[in-house]
């Protein structure tokens, strides 16, 4: 089971489950997936992060220092930097996708660091992809949900815990619906008053209503 400390007290989900992290720009969506992933690597737990917009450098750093003891293993799935002509420089943990677009690319890097984590003995795993709407960005619909259909069933074989980020407010119900199926549940993620955030959980364990981040 995985545990959910950080943001759900005493809420465990199944391994192979699937999330989605909902909710507008700015709301604090990408903190709580880092978080969650960092609440499982300081007990041992593997983290994969697949990183749409930022480079996976960047990303490692701010990993990295959620991390009460730095030696859970990560992986980066870095598909920014290639695209932008950014040096890709070889770090530790980064593997380069060549864009977004490179959704073949991104589903071996993830195998690979299944892979490797289940080698050296690692057998929970916490996987964030930030994020969908970028996908959306440059492929259709359809292409995206037959990607992730095969990367939420890999999450679910892996028996790892997997979340998904992506600004609602981006797209149309319709797109919104389709791309729900494919999830377990979801967390929804507003602004409150005093620019603050809140969520609730939809799907998993007892729904509840919405409580501060």
């Amino acid at each position: 089971m995985y545990t959910l400390d950080n943001v759900f007290s005493e809420l465990e989900v199944d391994p192979g489950t699937n999330l989605l992290i909902s909710g507008s720009p700015m709301t604090g969506k990408r903190s709580l997936a880092l978080d969650t992933l960092a609440d499982g690597g300081n007990d041992g737990d593997g983290a994969i992060i697949v990183t749409t917009k930022d480079s996976g450098e960047h990303v490692l750093k701010e990993y990295e220092s959620r991390l009460e003891t730095p030696s859970s293993p990560v992986g980066i799935v870095d598909c920014v930097s290639k695209q932008q002509g950014m040096s890709a420089r070889r770090v530790d943990s980064v593997e380069f996708a060549s864009s977004p677009v490179d959704m073949t690319g991104i589903g071996i890097k993830l195998s690979a660091f299944l892979q490797r984590f289940y080698d050296s003995g690692v057998r929970a795993n916490r996987i964030a992809f930030d994020s969908l709407s970028t996908l959306l960005m440059y492929s259709n619909l359809q292409t995206v949900f037959r990607f992730l259909h095969v990367f939420t069933g890999r999450v679910q074989s892996a028996e790892a815990l997997g979340l998904f980020i992506i600004d609602s407010t981006a797209h149309d119900n319709q797109t919104m619906s389709t791309l729900r199926q494919l999830f377990d549940g979801e967390i929804e993620v507003r602004e409150a008053d005093g620019n603050e955030s809140e969520l609730r959980m939809k799907g998993v364990g007892k729904t509840a209503g919405w409580q501060p981040l």
